[in-house]
C-alpha cells in the first residue's frame, strides 16, 4: 500500500508517506507559507522513497477544521495531485490527526483536540483510542468554550488535551474533565494522517477526485453574505 498525505490547515506544514511498513515525512512549522512549502516537502518524500506519484494508491488530504485559506490550500493540491496521478483522495480530520499524534508521541489513549477558531470559539473533538486509531466520540463541533462545558460537562478519569485552544482558553476548557495531561502536539502532522488513511481505503472509503470536500465547521460563517450584497 502506499499513501500520500498533506496537510497545511493549521500553522503547520507537512507531507507523508506510507509504503508498506515504512514511513517517510517532512514537517515545519510555517505559517502564511503552505504555498511555497507542501510541494517540495511531497516531491521529497516521493525521492525518498523512490516513488512517483503514478505508483500511489490514494492521496490524503488534512480536510480542516483549521484556517480557511490553509484548509483550501491543502485540498486544492491534493486534487491537482489525484488528478495527475490518477488516483482517489481520502479526506481525513485536522482535529483526529492531532489526537492520534498524541497517542504516536505521548501514548494518549484518550484525548480532546481544541484549535483556536478565533472569535472566542474552539474547533473541538473527543477522542478515543480503539485498534490502534483515535476515533470520534459525539461529533466535532465549533462552540465558544463556556457553552462546551455546559454542554458537554465533565468527564472522569484523566485525558490528554492538545492543540492551540488549549493554550487560548485552557482555563475554561480544564473543566472538561477530572484531569488533563497536556500534550506535546499543537498542530497536526500528515505522518500521523497515515494510520488514519490507510483504515479508509481499506475500508473503501477513497473519493474521486471531484467528490472530495473540506470540512470548515463554520461555513455559516464563512459564506454569509454581506449587508447590501446580493
Amino acid at each position: 500500500m502506499k499513501i500520500l498525505a498533506v496537510d497545511t490547515a493549521t500553522e503547520a506544514c507537512s507531507a507523508a508517506l506510507l509504503v508498506g511498513d515504512k514511513l517517510f515525512s517532512r514537517w515545519e512549522e510555517a505559517p502564511r507559507d503552505h504555498t511555497q512549502k507542501i510541494l517540495p516537502m511531497v516531491q521529497a518524500v516521493l525521492d525518498e522513497a523512490g516513488l512517483s506519484l503514478a505508483e500511489l494508491d490514494a492521496i490524503a488530504f488534512g480536510r480542516g477544521p483549521g484556517s480557511f485559506t490553509g484548509v483550501r490550500i491543502g485540498i486544492s493540491v491534493a486534487q491537482g495531485l489525484a488528478f495527475g496521478a490518477g488516483v482517489p483522495l481520502i479526506g481525513i480530520s485536522t482535529l483526529a490527526a492531532m489526537a492520534q499524534g498524541a497517542h504516536r508521541l505521548d501514548g494518549a489513549e484518550r484525548v480532546l483536540t481544541a484549535i483556536d477558531a478565533r472569535m472566542n470559539e474552539v474547533y473541538f473533538g473527543h477522542y478515543e483510542l480503539c485498534d490502534g486509531r483515535m476515533q470520534l466520540v459525539g461529533e466535532e463541533v465549533v462552540s465558544d468554550p463556556a457553552a462546551l462545558i455546559d454542554a458537554r460537562g465533565k468527564l472522569a478519569g484523566s485525558l490528554s488535551c492538545v492543540g492551540t485552544g488549549f493554550e487560548t482558553y485552557g482555563e475554561t476548557l480544564n473543566a472538561l474533565a477530572d484531569e488533563l495531561a497536556v500534550s506535546q502536539v499543537r498542530f497536526p502532522a500528515a505522518v500521523d494522517m497515515l494510520p488514519l488513511a490507510r483504515a479508509a481505503w481499506l475500508a473503501g472509503e477513497a473519493v474521486a477526485v471531484e467528490q472530495a470536500t473540506p470540512v470548515y465547521l463554520r461555513d455559516k460563517v464563512t459564506w454569509k453574505k454581506l449587508p447590501g450584497r446580493e
